[in-house]
């Protein structure tokens, strides 16, 4: 039998080849990278192992942290602490904790007593969750984050609303899809309260999945191929795979796990695929770009992270915290912005600068590395859930599988997961 060929070796390819050799099914994953990972990958960068991109993981990621324990991830990679949430307004700190009470409770208990939030913000991020929670956090037709939050204070939009929507969707909240942020703050909030729990990785992103995947797709009899890139499908009944270097690599079915503005040249080339990567290439994308900064080991902020919603908007993310890289910070810009127009040296000195003002006490930043994916995820707009494909193509033995199939969640690891597993089982019960 020929093998499932997985043409990706990202999170949404290694968990669909994952499952695949879990269920005795051969499996070759093709990687173009010299590694694994694709968008969520490991970098070198002075001295420091780091990620291409700073992720995050809540409670509500089931199917992620399902695959981690499969996979034999060590749980200690992983620090998972309740919800709080810290974000440096201009007049002061809002602080949200929740409470170890029953969801919703404790969201609505950690919006109460939030600290820096006026007494009529308070009473409004209350309304809106209540108003959510009425309409089972749904709404049709889609509307955009900011049509949706019209009667929230704007100041309240700038320092709670706006950071949770560039960091879950990355996208503005004047472009992003209320549909996908509606079901975010259900998976959060509304079902378990371990669910909104923030988990962090202690260790770079390789060895949280794709080093464990590795091991147990080749421990099953699959292979893993990497720095092999994929040239063009064969799709007839007579010869059907995909081509690489090598000539052509026979499959039984073809799963394309890459972003999908790299799938759809490969499906353009097939008359009977070009409607589908028309699709792709229109769903456009959007740019994370991540400032690394080294200070003396002893400069901390004490805890994990920390919003910035003044200025340019970022997350600040302390990695010595967080996996031991004492003196490495993070600086998390999402989504499109002002930023994307400077060159690295602008945008160094700007976040440099911006830093220095909350914290003038901390010394001058030692070295400055700018870290920028300008296709970082797909533009999770208005009516992007209606444009989503599926899994299944017209040709009934090629798949898709990425965090841009019509999962329902933003562009996130749990996505890309959720897309490769269920890719997966379709396949697994249509060769039982």
């Amino acid at each position: 039998m020929n093998p499932v060929v997985i043409v990706g070796g990202g999170w949404a390819g290694l968990a669909a080849a994952a499952e695949l050799a879990a269920a005795g099914v051969p499996v070759h994953v093709l990687e173009s990278a010299p590694q694994l990972g694709g968008r969520a990958r490991s970098v070198a960068l002075d001295g420091f192992t780091v990620d291409n991109g700073q992720h995050l993981l809540i409670g509500a990621y089931r199917e992620t942290l399902r695959l981690m324990r499969q996979l034999g991830t060590n749980p200690e990679l992983l620090r998972r602490d309740s919800l709080q949430l810290a974000v440096q307004r201009d007049h002061a700190l809002l602080q949200l904790s929740a409470p170890p009470l029953p969801a919703p409770l404790h969201l609505a208990w950690a919006l109460w007593r939030a600290a820096g939030l006026r007494p009529g913000e308070r009473r409004a991020a209350l309304r809106f969750c209540l108003r959510a929670w009425r309409q089972r956090f749904a709404i049709a037709p889609d509307i955009s984050v900011a049509a949706l939050l019209a009667d929230q204070p704007a100041a309240l939009v700038r320092a709670l609303w706006e950071p949770l929507c560039l960091a879950t969707l990355n996208t503005p909240p004047t472009q992003a899809s209320a549909q996908v942020f509606l079901r975010v703050l259900r998976d959060a909030f509304a079902r378990r309260r371990r669910d909104a729990d923030l988990i962090h990785p202690r260790t770079d992103l390789g060895r949280l999945l794709p080093e464990p995947a590795r091991r147990h797709i080749e421990q099953h009899g699959g292979k893993v191929t990497v720095r092999t890139r994929v040239h063009s499908l064969a799709c007839t009944d007579a010869a059907f795979g995909v081509v690489t270097r090598d000539g052509l690599q026979p499959a039984s079915h073809v799963i394309l796990a890459t972003a999908p503005w790299h799938a759809a040249p490969l499906l353009a080339a097939h008359p009977q695929l070009a409607p589908l990567a028309r699709q792709l290439v229109a769903l456009g994308s959007a740019p994370i770009t991540t400032v690394y900064l080294t200070y003396p080991p002893e400069v901390t902020l004490g805890h994990a992270m920390l919003g910035l919603s003044a200025g340019m908007g970022l997350w600040l993310i302390d990695r010595g915290v967080l996996c031991g890289q004492h003196g490495l910070m993070a600086a998390v810009l999402s989504g499109p912005g002002p930023h994307a127009d400077l060159d690295p040296a602008q945008l160094g000195a700007r976040i440099g600068g911006e830093i220095a003002a909350h914290f003038p006490h901390w010394p001058a930043v030692q070295t400055l590395r700018v870290v920028r994916e300008r296709r970082a995820t797909f533009l999770c707009d208005v009516g992007v859930n209606a444009r989503r494909p599926g899994n299944a193509t017209a040709l009934p033995r090629l798949w898709l599988a990425g965090d841009y199939t019509n999962t329902g969640y933003p562009a996130t690891l749990e996505g890309a997961v959720c897309s490769g597993v269920q890719c997966a089982r379709r396949i697994i019960n249509l060769l039982r």
